[in-house]
């Protein structure tokens, strides 16, 4: 099961995750400590400072639901629409030099737009969930120079193919002559 599923997790444990983050904004609203709200809920301190930074940036509505690593929950779920959009305007427009998408641009892109850090194996599933598959060109490059193909392939590409090693017997052994 998936983290946006559920995660594998009971529905009472899912409340209990969603309780210890309005716990967490109500007392960054308080002015508690990082510590002190680390060590009441039972959590690590740098989950706590980024929670509070995100917290700062949008009060308790931008404070993200607590989800398993890597995954976009219901709370980004806009994403779909909107990494279309971004997808569309094209990588020269999110700062990259020539016209291809890599999943590592479309995490780059992610992570700018939504401020949701996630894996590369989950932006490939993510594409491929709704349908964004690789795409090959559906004809040759006008440059292509097939002259040029074909004396590479006749005269280099043999050189390059031919064995590594010398015809003959040898040993496996270094010590002996014959070996080398």
């Amino acid at each position: 099961m998936r983290y946006s599923e559920g995660g594998g997790l009971t529905a009472e444990r899912r409340a209990f995750r969603e309780e210890i983050r309005l716990q967490a904004g109500q007392r960054f609203a308080a002015g508690e400590k990082t510590l002190v709200i680390a060590k009441d809920l039972r959590v690590s301190v740098r989950s706590v400072e980024r929670r509070r930074r995100t917290w700062r940036g949008g009060g308790m509505e931008g404070l993200p639901a607590i989800r398993g690593p890597g995954e976009l929950t219901d709370h980004h779920r806009c994403p779909v629409r909107l990494l279309e959009e971004e997808l569309g305007k094209g990588p020269a427009t999110h700062g990259f030099e020539d016209e291809r998408w890599t999943l590592v641009r479309v995490q780059v892109v992610i992570h700018r737009r939504l401020r949701v850090s996630v894996s590369v194996a989950t932006v490939w599933r993510l594409l491929k969930r709704h349908g964004w598959s690789w795409q090959a060109p559906a004809r040759r490059a006008l440059e292509r120079d097939e002259h040029a193909v074909e004396l590479w392939k006749k005269e280099v590409w043999p050189r390059a193919k031919g064995s590594r090693r010398p015809l003959g017997s040898g040993s496996s052994s270094r010590t002996r002559p014959a070996s080398r």
